[in-house]
């Protein structure tokens, strides 16, 4: 295409891809008119710009102008002459980029400029055809051959990775080979526990590696199940966190993932006292038998594999992000389904007074952990007092599930101070009575630990916060230290670990049982509410 610098020169926007455009510029219009204007059109401006893949050329005319304002002839006939020999040979550029175009129509399809990405979300990519000052193009953009990995780690709290075909598990060298060599060797590694955040106890978690491209080895025990890998290391021995940052995100995964739930559990770090405290449970989450890392050394083979676990955050399962909507409703009959169904045989077992007074447990910490109640036996007097047939539940690691799982579901009131085996909440009937002692500085951990379970459970929740003169602190550091009278105040930039420590290992309570009354006797007329539907 030839044009006089104007806005005709437009009309190149609507030619087709690899036309050549001359563009002739009277004097002074190169200041901004052609070379601005009609370049950008032609290569685009911006990243957000169409690109017309146009080879344009300017071509600058100096002709005497007043000479052609005066009629000149002659300079009409030579700037004539001199357009016409521009069209010749721009005539043959043209013949030269068609002769291109046709060679490049016959690509074979596989050079299309799209692939899917990780997200599976399609993007379009383009390639701006600019050359370069001596007018030789760039090469075309390669793309990478799709490996069978795929990670995600765009997740605040955990990270997932898959391979969706056929996968070897070589346990000696916690690895998965992907089946049959391939020319690109693509590594990733993955450390399945969902705490990613906290550099501390991610340093302790073992690493999983994803290899395709060697030959991996010889197949031994073949599974017609996928897998799913997780640690049961980090916190784990940590009732709360065992829960917190193992079963529950469990529970989300296979919902999201495998709601058949066919599948079989590869866990790392898995002792010997896990595997038996939660076998019960283990069980109702998959008919398969566990393959315990460290425990195997035979090779196991699996049509796909996914490792890692979904959290939701703390003591949260979010029903819009699970396909089929499970609630911490649908957990508990879970639990049900694992332990509801043994009878317990020690002296947990309930045995009432009375068919009219409300069970309570009181969830006690040992003698020689911090945040314990100091006047506990004046406390358990006032809940008898009031009407409560009271159960003290001490519970250690070996306090068998089921049994704890029978005291809880046979309760109609539970009571304890902020801490893990206040986690037992999670065996609580829906809508029975949740009463939780907040000591000074824990509010946050305290609703986010226990007070979401609660709410997820439908429970009635109520909450006893201390006073400044019913922690123990207020004798080593008095009522007007900051950490009495602002906790937030020291909380406003994390939680340090020295402030952390104060709190949680420094503090122990004593009931203001005036105050404390109070709450019990709000706490009764709940229960006996439940009691009258629920027996």
């Amino acid at each position: 295409m030839v044009g006089m610098h104007g806005a005709a020169t437009t009309h190149f926007v609507v030619s087709p891809a690899g036309l050549g455009v001359q563009q002739v510029m009277p004097q002074e219009t190169d200041l901004w008119g052609g070379e601005d204007v009609s370049r950008r059109i032609g290569y685009g401006d911006g990243d957000n710009s169409t690109i017309f893949n146009i080879t344009l050329t300017s071509r600058k005319v100096v002709w005497p102008m007043k000479k052609i304002n005066r009629g000149s002839k002659a300079a009409i006939a030579s700037t004539t002459l001199f357009c016409l020999l521009l069209l010749w040979f721009h005539t043959m550029s043209l013949s030269s980029i068609s002769r291109i175009n046709n060679i490049t129509a016959t690509l074979p399809s596989s050079t299309s400029l799209s692939s899917p990405l990780k997200n599976q979300e399609k993007t379009s990519v383009k390639i701006k055809s600019l050359t370069s000052q001596n007018r030789r193009p760039l090469p075309r953009a390669e793309f990478p051959v799709k490996s069978q990995i795929s990670c995600n780690r765009t997740y605040l709290r955990y990270d997932l990775c898959s391979i969706d075909s056929a996968t070897v598990l070589d346990p000696t060298a916690s690895t998965f080979f992907t089946v049959g060599p391939t020319s690109t060797v693509y590594v990733e590694k993955i450390k399945p526990y969902p705490r990613k955040y906290e550099d501390y106890i991610m340093a302790q978690i073992k690493e999983i590696s994803l290899i395709s491209g060697p030959k991996g080895p010889p197949c031994t025990i073949q599974h017609k199940a996928p897998a799913l890998v997780f640690s049961a290391g980090g916190y784990t021995g940590n009732f709360f966190h065992a829960f917190n940052d193992g079963f529950i995100p469990l529970f989300i995964t296979v919902n999201s993932i495998f709601p058949d739930h066919d599948f079989i559990m590869v866990v790392s770090e898995a002792r010997d006292w896990w595997i038996s405290k939660y076998a019960d449970l283990l069980k109702v989450f998959s008919k398969h038998p566990i393959v315990a890392l460290e425990k195997n050394n035979a090779t196991h083979c699996f049509p796909s594999v996914t490792l890692g676990l979904i959290s939701h955050g703390f003591m949260t399962i979010d029903r819009t992000l699970i396909p089929s909507s499970k609630t911490f409703i649908h957990f508990r009959d879970l639990l049900e389904k694992a332990y509801g169904r043994s009878t317990p045989t020690s002296s947990l077992l309930y045995h009432p007074s009375s068919q009219h007074r409300p069970h309570l447990v009181l969830t006690t910490r040992g003698n020689d952990v911090a945040r314990r109640i100091i006047n506990q036996d004046e406390v358990i007097g006032v809940m008898k007092d009031i009407g409560f047939d009271v159960t003290v539940f001490v519970p250690t690691q070996n306090t068998p599930l089921h049994e704890s799982y029978a005291l809880m579901n046979s309760s109609h009131v539970m009571v304890g101070v902020h801490g893990a085996a206040l986690t037992h909440a999670l065996f609580l009937r829906p809508r029975s009575v949740f009463m939780q002692v907040v000591p000074i500085g824990v509010d946050w951990a305290a609703d986010a630990f226990h007070g979401r379970i609660a709410k997820g459970l439908n429970l009635e929740y109520v909450e006893y916060k201390i006073g400044v003169e019913e922690s123990s602190l207020v004798n080593k550091y008095g009522k007007d230290h900051m950490l009495l009278k602002d906790p937030h105040a020291l909380q406003n930039k994390g939680w340090p670990t020295e402030i952390m420590d104060i709190y949680l290992k420094e503090q122990n309570i004593k009931l203001d049982l005036v105050r404390f009354r109070k709450s019990l006797e709000g706490a009764y007329w709940m229960a006996k509410r439940f009691m009258h539907v629920e027996g």
